[in-house]
């Protein structure tokens, strides 16, 4: 049942892969002032039968995804990567949807990964220089008028600048919209000095998105990369395996709300083609 959907939370899963660390530590001249943005779009779809259920559903959404919600989400995101909160703007609009923008600075490093490149942490705080950073989520939940597709989308943006990616607290936003479709984009900016003046345009080690994912998360979703290394360019797709139907039905079981098996199956094709179509980013032929 839909209501469900964020009551059935996950374990992130092995945060321990390793991977290669090509990058000695750098030793700066002055601030690192190389800029590392994450911005991802988060789909989430459901069924509701008739103009009601859809009412219902974008009212759900709304409240579950509130902007103090999403506060408490984006606070959550700022104690993973180690920064503080210097300043919240926050609004939930009419008839729907929230934004909250964090304006975020640096703390003094506490602990640094030893590999970069891993699964980013489930309870422990990774502390970072942080500054001219910030955090922001819009969201957009949308109901189709005709074919009971409803479906809820979130922007996210992180962008910090210091020692550590904004990577690092992947698993914990994946984890807390539990999206049907997934789309990210990793970039670096700028560039910073070591002590002998040359310049260094990333100081991390960065093959794949998916490398900072968990391995059970991934275990649900075909990923897809596509990757320019020269322009420090990361972008990663993901779509849902499987269709559990009482995942998606909203309101109730698929068997109390669609009790003949052709209707639901029917209904699952239905949500695989709008699964399909927000992943590959064209509409099915029908």
């Amino acid at each position: 049942m839909k209501v469900e959907k964020n009551e059935k939370k996950k374990k992130f899963g092995d945060v321990t892969r390793p991977a290669p660390n090509r990058f000695k530590k750098l030793k700066l001249d002055g601030f690192n002032n190389l800029t590392k943005s994450l911005s991802f779009n988060l789909y989430d779809v459901c069924y509701a039968r008739n103009a009601s259920e859809r009412k219902d559903y974008l009212a759900y959404i709304d409240e579950e995804y509130n902007a103090a919600r999403l506060t408490a989400i984006l606070s959550e995101v700022t104690r993973i990567i180690g920064a503080n909160i210097l300043n919240i703007a926050r609004q939930d609009y009419d008839p729907q949807g929230a934004s909250v923008t964090m304006l975020i600075s640096e703390m003094p490093i506490e602990q640094e990964p030893e590999n970069p490149e891993i699964p980013g942490p489930v309870p422990e705080a990774i502390v970072a220089h942080l500054d001219k950073s910030h955090i922001c989520v819009h969201t957009y939940p949308e109901a189709h008028p005709y074919n009971g597709i409803a479906s809820f989308r979130a922007d996210i943006d992180v962008s910090t600048c210091g020692k550590i990616s904004p990577l690092r607290a992947l698993n914990y936003l994946i984890h807390s919209f539990d999206a049907d479709v997934i789309s990210l984009d990793y970039r670096v900016r700028g560039f910073t000095r070591d002590v002998e003046g040359t310049k260094h345009y990333i100081d991390h080690s960065v093959t794949s998105i998916q490398s900072f994912i968990s391995r059970e998360i991934l275990h649900d979703y075909m990923a897809v990369d596509v990757n320019n290394y020269q322009e420090k360019l990361f972008h990663t797709k993901m779509m849902r395996k499987e269709i559990d139907l009482d995942h998606y039905v909203f309101g109730g079981t698929a068997k109390e709300r669609l009790p003949y098996k052709g209707e639901r199956e029917k209904v699952r094709r239905r949500l695989g083609e709008e699964i399909s179509e927000i992943f590959d980013l064209r509409n099915i032929e029908r």
